[in-house]
């Protein structure tokens, strides 16, 4: 007697494509993780170099920042600094949540970690707002404002990020705990961006 012959539906097509990825998978390791670490290695020796030449104009400097400079504020500095640190905590549970295919957790943490990161940028836009010196008062003052701005900069690119992985995310099946680059992916530029704002804060508000 003949076997049944199993009906070929949508459903098992995708399981199909899914099984001979998983194995292609296996075969040809994904390097996209190694190629972001590579990627953020050198941003960092960018933000290395700007922390070096600051570090450099305050060494030689007679005074540092120079007379007449308005001190920095801390409050408000402060506070985005807790807001920024405890959305790297926040954006892990995302992580850890799609590992365990919970698809509507991870949505829910990397959308409080999206409104963390622009409450973070209205900060600072509102401290640029209320500084009393400007881009072109003296050395330190440049300093400042380029090496914040640029941090601000890959925040931005990390909110559009977490952005679109949110959008992508509301396409059924598009991330489970078997595909979740995406979310994995913005998980540790977010952890790059908030490791800098740490050592960048205690450079030019502490130290």
């Amino acid at each position: 007697m003949q076997g049944s012959i199993t009906p070929v539906t949508a459903t098992n097509q995708e399981e199909i494509i899914h099984d001979h990825a998983a194995a292609g998978h296996a075969e040809h390791p994904d390097l996209r993780v190694f190629g972001l670490i590579v990627f953020l290695i050198s941003e960092g020796m960018l933000f290395f170099g700007l922390f070096a030449a600051y570090l450099t104009f305050r060494s030689v400097a007679t005074s540092w920042p120079p007379e007449g400079t308005p001190e920095l504020e801390l409050l408000l500095p402060g506070i985005n600094t807790i807001i920024l640190v405890s959305s790297s905590f926040v954006i892990h549970q995302a992580d850890s949540a799609i590992k365990e295919n919970k698809v509507k957790a991870a949505q829910l943490w990397f959308l409080a970690t999206f409104i963390m990161g622009a409450i973070f940028i209205a900060g600072q836009i509102y401290e640029y707002q209320h500084l009393e010196f400007g881009l072109t008062t003296n050395l330190f003052a440049s300093t400042f404002y380029v090496l914040t701005g640029f941090h601000g900069l890959h925040v931005i690119i990390g909110l559009s990020l977490i952005a679109t992985v949110l959008v992508r995310s509301l396409k059924s099946g598009h991330y489970s705990n078997t595909s979740h680059f995406g979310i994995e992916a913005a998980s540790i530029y977010w952890h790059f961006v908030d490791i800098v704002w740490i050592v960048l804060f205690l450079l030019l508000y502490i130290l």
